[in-house]
């Protein structure tokens, strides 16, 4: 069978398909390219934890690249890993819907190009198609070898007694110890201090999202103490997590986010502990916080103001 078909348009003359504008859909990667801007821009004091934690959960979720754009808009990103793509005016053309018009009238004429195509090479009746068969089943590569997918991954929800210690083991297999000068630990990532291996004047400050990667390096703070960051009972301290709003009195529907804080004791007695705050934030712009020990024990705690 043989299909004729004319486009309505030489393809040179078909623009804006590659265009990225405000508009054009935001891939996973443009949500990580957009996360690692964020994250130096924590490290380098632009951005607060909170407005941090805000806009990574708002480029997690963006659908557009306009919308990841906004979150980086008003940051100097001189310094980021990775440059976010400039965005182009969108035309009018394709924001009043004809740009849309051509591309699905070009789609729907390719599709039916290559139904034919396939009825003319692919049929059953077609000496290419028989020998692709052939080919196919004497490839040992097409033959089945019993292996079963590998589903195992580091973990990416780290407030569980097998997410807390799943991070905890990413970081000795990343870096050999746990140790550092601060650890904090939100829902679904990580922000961890450490000495600058090639430098230690030097601190570099390492973002988890299932697996740690630098992200900026800063002077150390004159009192700045390395202790073992995972020197803590991890069961103790999730069962304290999960009951920390109802000991600092807030309901669980007025929780807005909970994460931990770890760093070295403050008390001149344990000088090789840590001391870990729990912090918990409302949806009314307040909240609270409580100081535990290794061992869960509460230390102390304050309430979010009345």
């Amino acid at each position: 069978m043989r299909l004729s078909v004319q486009l309505c348009a030489p393809p040179s003359t078909i623009v804006g398909v590659a265009t990225q504008t405000a508009g054009t859909r935001a891939k996973d990667s443009d949500r990580n390219d957009t996360c690692q801007v964020l994250d130096t821009a924590l490290g380098e004091g632009q951005l607060s934890m909170d407005e941090h934690r805000q806009r990574v959960a708002a480029a997690t979720n963006a659908g557009t690249l306009g919308e990841l754009q906004a979150l980086v808009s008003d940051l100097q990103t001189a310094n980021a890993p990775v440059q976010l793509p400039k965005l182009k005016s969108q035309s009018p053309i394709a924001s009043a819907g004809g740009g849309w018009g051509m591309r699905i009238a070009v789609g729907a004429v390719l599709v039916l190009f290559g139904i034919g195509v396939g009825w003319g090479i692919f049929g059953q009746g077609s000496p290419l198609s028989s020998t692709l068969r052939s080919s196919s089943a004497s490839d040992p590569g097409a033959k089945p070898d019993g292996i079963a997918a590998n589903t195992q991954a580091p973990p990416r929800l780290l407030h569980s007694a097998n997410g807390l210690n799943g991070l905890l083991d990413q970081t000795r297999k990343k870096f050999g110890d746990t140790m550092g000068y601060s650890l904090v630990i939100y829902p679904d990532y990580a922000v961890m201090e450490r000495p600058d291996p090639a430098d230690d004047r030097r601190t570099v400050s390492y973002n988890y999202r299932g697996g740690w990667k630098s992200s900026s390096v800063s002077g150390k703070d004159s009192d700045a103490k390395l202790v073992d960051l995972g020197k803590f009972d991890v069961n103790a301290i999730v069962g304290r997590l999960r009951g920390a709003p109802q000991i600092l009195g807030i309901e669980q529907k007025d929780v807005k986010n909970v994460y931990l804080n770890i760093e070295p004791s403050k008390d001149p007695a344990t000088p090789d502990a840590v001391d870990i705050s729990i912090y918990v934030s409302t949806t009314y712009n307040s909240g609270g916080y409580m100081t535990v020990d290794p061992q869960g024990n509460v230390l102390n705690q304050s309430p979010p103001s009345s």
